[in-house]
């Protein structure tokens, strides 16, 4: 997986600077998230990296870093 890449596309889809995605920030509050701003959440980590992530799981992930740990798990 290619964390430049997945941050990039992240902040492209919600239109921010790339530079705020940082492994201890806060995904909810960097991103804005909402119910269906999870879901393009999750489109993007699916369409970057190839895992279908659940919105579920995503949601209780608090920071980048520590989905950047779930996707790992979870392409192995």
């Amino acid at each position: 997986m290619n964390i430049q890449e997945l941050n990039n596309a992240i902040a492209q889809e919600f239109e921010i600077d790339a530079s705020l995605i940082t492994p201890d920030a806060s995904i909810k509050e960097t991103l804005e998230l909402d119910s269906l701003s999870l879901l393009d959440l999750v489109a993007v980590v699916g369409k970057v990296t190839g895992i279908r992530a659940k919105g579920a799981d995503v949601y209780h992930i608090a920071t980048f870093g520590a989905l950047y740990e779930y996707l790992e798990n979870a392409g192995k």
